[in-house]
């Protein structure tokens, strides 16, 4: 580390050496994440550092230096601060659960205009529910809604457990330990899933940042389908009458993860870009028969 604790700390002299190491190690927006990381180690909002005009306790900057540290080795953002924006909502996140993007409220969007009453009552199902975010996104929306969230992880299942917590969502929403499908009983009218879908093969090309994310989350298996596979062979039996599906796909998957579906019943309502114009969640109907 370069980075020298200026003798006098005040506030400014901090995050432009702090925005220059993260330069210095090819941090996209390093200013921006020096200031994130300085108002975290305050314990303030970020904000009241756009301009900032007060010095530093030492024991706050020696702090500070340990996050940049940290980003250095590009240990990612949220990871540092515990927190992450998604959906206009602010989640905790630990290593133990996938980072919220925002390619992912794709899914949220497409759910919302499929159900667009905010008075229907309906059950939903979020498979590998990680932090929380589409089921809990969805469940803000829709107040009459209530949800099942299933991950593998008691880890994980412990931060979306704070998650609804903290978002006052806990009274709707209950979350399970479980591989997909195993366990779970009832018949839902939403289901979401963002399964792992990289190739075993490209996980050792990933870029550095996400290789701190759970391998279990990412690894879809050779072809990148396999959790899609599991996923379509038990589902049919817990799809209420018009129940709708959305997953989540990788770039250029739209067809494989549709022919997945299509052989066991399900007909493609529609494929939506993300922001980026990259097809990211395909939307499902269920039109074959439903076991009882």
């Amino acid at each position: 580390m370069n980075l020298q604790i200026p003798d006098v700390l005040d506030c400014e002299n901090l995050l432009r050496n702090g925005a220059q190491l993260l330069r210095n190690a090819k941090i996209g927006s390093p200013r921006r994440e020096a200031r994130l990381l300085l108002a975290h180690a305050l314990g303030i909002y970020a904000d009241a550092l756009i301009s900032p005009r007060f010095n530093v306790e030492r024991a706050k900057a020696d702090e500070y230096l340990r996050l940049l540290e940290r980003r250095c080795k590009r240990e990612p953002l949220a990871y540092i601060t515990g927190r992450k924006e998604f959906w206009s909502l602010e989640f905790v996140v630990s290593p133990a659960v996938l980072i919220p993007r925002p390619e992912s409220e794709t899914l949220v969007e497409t759910a919302l205009r499929k159900f667009p009453s905010s008075d229907q009552a309906l059950n939903v199902l979020d498979l590998g529910t990680g932090s929380g975010c589409l089921l809990l996104a969805f469940l803000s929306e829709r107040p009459a809604a209530h949800g099942v969230g299933l991950d593998r992880s008691d880890s994980a299942v412990a931060v979306a457990a704070q998650n609804a917590r903290s978002l006052s969502l806990n009274d709707r929403v209950e979350f399970q330990t479980g591989n997909w499908l195993h366990g779970v009983s009832g018949r839902f009218d939403v289901v979401f899933a963002n399964p792992p879908y990289i190739t075993t093969g490209e996980l050792q090309d990933l870029p550095p940042d996400i290789r701190f994310e759970p391998v279990h989350a990412l690894d879809g298996g050779r072809d990148g389908l396999d959790a899609y596979r599991q996923i379509v062979a038990g589902l049919p039996p817990l799809l209420a009458p018009r129940a709708m599906t959305f997953l989540e796909i990788g770039q250029g998957q739209a067809e494989a993860v549709r022919a997945i579906f299509e052989v066991a019943g399900f007909t493609v309502d529609a494929t939506v870009c993300d922001l980026a114009g990259i097809p990211r969640c395909i939307s499902l109907r269920f039109d074959g028969e439903r076991q009882s």
